[in-house]
């Protein structure tokens, strides 16, 4: 699988996991901390650290986690590991956040999700929150047998590519393609106008080409619809409706229903598939796929902030907020420089 290419075997990472309970499916670090990055986020020495773990119980794990962890919770941690887990699983993303943590002398923020919410958002796109981290280049640290996480994680980055095809030109270079992933899961999001360095996108791209093909490679070169030129760094897409509408067709589920909702006139109620067969013959059918792509990563993004504030404590939102507010306002400073 794809993903593997990029598991960590870092010391430091599996030491901070070692603070946690065990029973994880997957555990992963993302972001600055992690990887090389441009601009306002080039210091990776003092970079919060930030991870995601995924769990088959949430309810037994926050419980184990409350008894070895209590002070990383909000005033939430007085209602129990069910409330807790009943509002990680049915709120915002599907993800509670534990900002601003020291572990080990480091910064860390740690998310949970259910392995089946996880799962879900890597087949579906219900939320693209936690699938749209896994479409950029993070560090494995931890990863059980589970071979239907394992499929979804795949599933996930070949959604992505396809995704990116449908907004690209006929002929691109790999860094275009790069640029469209990883800018997936930041369409719509109402951070990158309040709280996000505009160029983060291509801040996130340019130090990490070489981890980006070693996610991409193998998916680019098994494509039947495009002709990968590695050793140029170029590639060329089957850019006619048919071409199109195979790409379309192989959407997530709940990108497929957006362009469905954005596309079908009032009153007509046509089915997805006549629609995207629609949209594949539009000239601006990556528009479309853009505004699909807006919808569900709006949606989320607004409702995992207001759950950030219930989960991560008003004074460390404010605290978090803040340090997210001064990252673009170094940002401008450099450009205005």
């Amino acid at each position: 699988m794809a993903l593997q290419a990029l598991r960590s075997s870092g010391v430091a990472f599996r030491k901070i996991l070692s603070h946690f309970p065990d029973e994880l499916s997957l555990a992963f670090a993302y972001g600055s901390g992690v990887f090389r990055q441009a601009g306002p986020n080039s210091d990776q020495k003092n970079a919060m650290l930030d991870f995601v773990f995924t769990v088959d119980d949430p309810v037994a794990w926050h419980s184990k986690n409350l008894k070895k962890n209590r002070s990383h919770y909000s005033f939430l941690k007085v209602l129990g590991p069910r409330i807790i887990s009943s509002i990680q699983n049915n709120c915002g993303a599907g993800v509670y956040y534990n900002p601003l943590i020291t572990c080990d002398g480091r910064l860390i923020k740690y998310g949970v999700i259910s392995t089946s919410v996880l799962v879900e958002d890597l087949l579906n796109w219900n939320n693209l929150y936690v699938a749209g981290r896994l479409q950029k280049p993070v560090k494995i640290v931890a990863m059980s047998e589970n071979v239907i996480l394992r499929s979804a994680l795949d599933k996930n980055l070949r959604s992505a590519a396809t995704a990116a095809f449908l907004m690209l030109p006929e002929s691109f270079s790999e860094e275009d393609l790069f640029v469209e992933i990883a800018g997936l899961s930041y369409s719509g999001d109402f951070r990158m106008v309040i709280g996000e360095e505009k160029s983060k996108v291509l801040n996130i791209v340019k130090p990490n080409i070489a981890h980006f093909r070693e996610l991409y490679s193998s998916i680019l070169q098994e494509s039947p619809q495009v002709v990968y030129k590695s050793q140029q760094g170029r590639l060329e897409i089957d850019k006619s409706p048919e071409g199109q509408f195979t790409q379309l067709m192989a959407l997530p589920k709940t990108l497929q229903q957006q362009i469905n909702r954005i596309m079908d006139p009032p009153g007509k109620n046509r089915d997805v598939e006549e629609t995207l067969l629609q949209v594949a013959h539009d000239p601006d059918c990556g528009d479309v796929v853009r505004l699909g792509l807006s919808a569900i990563v709006r949606a989320s993004s607004v409702r995992q902030s207001a759950k950030g504030i219930f989960t991560a404590g008003v004074k460390k939102s404010l605290v978090y907020g803040s340090l997210k507010l001064h990252k673009m306002w170094k940002g401008w400073l450099r450009k205005a420089s």
